[in-house]
């Protein structure tokens, strides 16, 4: 065996397959995380994982599918050589993989297509990562009667189908629906809500709509920063932003009848927002209105009914003032993938203190406001805050102090 072949360990198998499978300029639409047992620096004695290595595979969570972890676990909308059925219904599928490499016994092939069809019970597709020289047709025979694809790596790091599984439907995870919110326009990955204040997302279907240039008028009466209050909005399901004009959704066109109503057209809805630029005041009550719209408006956003509820619950357990760390604790023994997407940033170093191999959360570390994701901690918590939901604002990470950061509810029931 050469030696380029024996460097095919596991994480490197994977990192060849991420590449391929989530290249970094993949879509909009897609999302992929490994295992964090792959964040540690040694993968086994004398073997380290190079940073370029973990870099690829970054970031990392525990994610449970089945009857156990995958080593990568992601969405996105394949292309047509990798599944034998190109799509399901209008959502990328799910996609599991289980990397095996090179060790002083061999490959392990068949463990791995076994563990892929395990994660079938939750993925919509599951795939064997191997060293291509590795797989035997026994391996391929299996993994086709097992519906798993297999994806062969050479030396050289080329990646290639070598069996591809159809698309199947199942059940969906708590777990699953953690990398499914990230993958979509809702999610926090590598995106952000840049601004802070409700109103300036509800302005937008609102410019949209109006006869002037939508950028020019939101400048003019609203905020100059249009390309966040435009992201923000899309984060809200407020408009459909497509590659050549921005649409409306049902919920955006919701918002224009609102001011329809009160104002009797959207330009002198407008001007009411220039007069509440810059300020401070709650929303809720500074407009209580459009600050009712608002709070039903940041309720539908999928991470407000999971805060809301599990600070309720905490409530009721007495803990009536949880601070940060309180919260995030709390939350990872409940929906432990879906608490690290949302509070922890998604870099190598962020994730990889947080989180030991085995996907424990290290509450020690949680003192570190500059490892929390600022859309979260900063700009949600402030919309929580000015749709009457929170007692206190959101902090930025640099400036937080995540054991005296309160996420008290201002009405608990």
């Amino acid at each position: 065996m050469s030696s380029a072949v024996a460097d095919l360990d596991e994480p490197h198998v994977l990192a060849h397959a991420k590449r391929r499978l989530f290249p970094p300029e993949a879509d909009s639409g897609a999302y992929a995380v490994a295992d964090t047992q792959f964040s540690t620096e040694e993968w086994r004695p004398g073997r380290r994982i190079e940073r370029s290595v973990r870099e690829a595979l970054a970031p990392f969570n525990h994610v449970r599918l089945g009857g156990g972890y995958p080593d990568l676990v992601g969405v996105r909308a394949l292309e047509p050589e990798w599944l034998a059925v190109e799509r399901l219904g209008e959502e990328p599928p799910l996609v599991a993989v289980e990397a095996k490499g090179y060790t002083g016994t061999g490959v392990d092939t068949e463990r791995g297509i076994v563990q892929a069809y395990d994660r079938l019970h939750e993925a919509n597709a599951a795939y064997l990562a191997a060293p291509a020289e590795a797989v035997t047709g026994t391996d391929r025979s299996l993994a086709r009667e097992l519906n798993v694809g297999v994806i062969g790596v050479e030396a050289d790091g080329t990646v290639e189908p070598l069996a591809v599984p159809r698309v199947v439907g199942n059940r969906t995870s708590d777990e699953a629906t953690a990398i499914r919110f990230q993958a979509s326009a809702q999610g926090v990955a590598d995106r952000s809500f840049g601004l802070n204040h409700p109103k300036n997302y509800l302005a937008y279907p609102l410019a949209v709509y109006h006869a002037a240039d939508t950028g020019a008028i939101l400048a003019e009466r609203v905020v100059r920063a249009t390309a966040d209050a435009r992201r923000g909005a899309a984060f809200l399901g407020l408009i459909d932003e497509r590659p050549d004009r921005v649409d409306l959704t049902p919920l955006g066109r919701e918002v224009v009848r609102f001011a329809l109503d009160r104002y009797g057209s959207v330009d002198a809805a407008l001007r009411a927002f220039e007069d509440w630029r810059g300020s401070r005041t709650r929303f809720r009550e500074l407009a209580p209105e459009w600050g009712l719209l608002a709070r039903r408006i940041v309720w539908a956003y999928p991470a407000t009914t999971l805060l809301v509820e599990e600070l309720q619950t905490m409530h009721e357990d007495g803990i009536t003032d949880p601070t940060l760390v309180d919260l995030v604790e709390w939350l990872h023994v409940h929906h432990p993938a879906f608490t690290v997407e949302l509070f922890v940033r998604g870099t190598d170093d962020a994730r990889s203190r947080v989180l030991d191999p085995d996907g424990e959360l290290r509450v020690e570390e949680l003192t570190d406001g500059d490892l929390f994701h600022s859309p979260t901690v900063f700009q949600l918590k402030a919309m929580l805050y000015h749709a009457g939901l929170l007692v206190d604002r959101g902090s930025e990470p640099h400036r937080l102090d995540p054991t005296t950061d309160s996420w008290r509810l201002r009405h608990p029931v």
